[in-house]
């Protein structure tokens, strides 16, 4: 694809974020889309987020678990930006109606890191030393492409389905847990909806910090300081909408809740 197109399609999926009207799948405009066309055109998306004001404050990688590679039919994982604009805390409304197109949510650990990463050669002993704590989250995500037809390159391409996330209000040091053996349970309006377990996502959240931080590193792009890094969804995807409310609690780290508006 060349460097217009690349940039045509950005546009696109940044108008569609804007408007909240979803467009078709690029990789049915483009098939010969690759996943390198389609990280350019998600840097292409959030230059246009960062004209707007927004501010990188982490990333993330999704599609990590094999319950929603096989509900998205999509046979690896993604990888996105975090913007200050989609960060809610503990005990926050989280105003999905007016901002998302087809949300749905997911329970996660959150990485907060105190060193940088930069990959290629990034090891699980690396990401543990880099991580200053970690804690409970949601991810809500949202596809600007039609009912969620999405291949690897459309979801690449439109900064990994990011939406918005909630992190938790306790920070637990990575090493005082197996974040390999980890329960996750959920719940939607008080009923318990699905469980999981850390070694749901790539048989630990902390391979696909390392996973993230090699792949982005490909790319020259650091996981930084500071950063969130979201590891991936433990637990099937769960479509909300405005009312309901979702608890996520995570053995050995805590909960996080949100009540979606």
């Amino acid at each position: 694809m060349n460097d217009e197109i690349i940039k045509q399609c950005g546009e696109q999926l940044y108008k569609a974020l804007r408007t909240r009207q979803c467009i078709k799948p690029l990789t049915e405009t483009y098939p010969e889309m690759s996943i390198d066309d389609a990280y350019k055109i998600s840097l292409h998306l959030n230059e246009l987020r960062l004209a707007d004001g927004e501010r990188i404050i982490g990333k993330k990688i999704g599609v990590t678990s094999q319950a929603v590679m096989n509900m998205l039919k999509v046979g690896q994982p993604d990888f996105g930006f975090l913007t200050d604009k989609m960060v809610y805390s503990e005990g926050e409304d989280v105003p999905i109606s007016g901002q998302l197109i087809q949300p749905k949510a997911e329970g996660e650990v959150a990485f907060i890191l105190k060193k940088d990463l930069l990959g290629p050669g990034i090891t699980a002993a690396d990401v543990l030393s880099a991580t200053d704590f970690v804690m409970a989250a949601i991810e809500v995500v949202d596809s600007r492409i039609e009912d969620w037809k999405i291949k690897i390159q459309d979801t690449v391409a439109d900064n990994a389905s990011c939406g918005v996330f909630v992190l938790g209000d306790r920070a637990i040091d990575p090493r005082d847990v197996d974040l390999a053996t980890c329960g996750m349970v959920v719940e939607k309006n008080g009923a318990i909806i699905s469980t999981g377990a850390g070694a749901a996502a790539l048989n630990s959240p902390v391979n696909c910090v390392v996973w993230l931080a090699n792949t982005l590193g490909e790319y020259g792009i650091p996981l930084k300081a500071g950063e969130v890094i979201m590891s991936g969804s433990l637990v099937p995807l769960e479509p909300v909408k405005a009312g309901d409310s979702m608890r996520v609690s995570v053995g050995g780290i805590g909960s996080v809740s949100a009540r979606f508006i």
